[in-house]
């Protein structure tokens, strides 16, 4: 995959990650986690009890992917800047005394 999914993973809440199993029940029942990943939402496996990794289902992941516009595309529909006076006028800067 040529993109981090972390960025994507980030939309989701921790009540929606809030299945957690231990790394040691993950491996024993890694069918039960990857159905429950996909019936159920995110499951979080922890590793020496600090969250490690986040499964969760394809299809999950393709809307995530999916769901969000790139930053380029967001640049790109701007409305056009040609239409605004950005002159100043020629007027000379004001003093301004500074105490200290």
């Amino acid at each position: 995959m040529g993109q981090e999914p972390v960025g994507f993973l980030s939309r989701l809440t921790r009540q929606e990650m809030a299945v957690t199993w231990q790394l040691h029940d993950a491996k024993q029942r890694f069918s039960e986690l990857v159905r429950r990943a996909i019936e159920e939402g995110p499951q979080t496996v922890t590793r020496r009890g600090k969250d490690a990794v986040v499964v969760i289902s394809a299809r999950q992941l393709d809307r995530l992917i999916a769901g969000g516009d790139d930053f380029k595309d967001f640049l790109c529909s701007a409305p056009d800047l040609d239409a605004l006076d950005l002159r100043r006028e020629d007027a000379p800067a004001r003093l301004v005394e500074l105490d200290g």
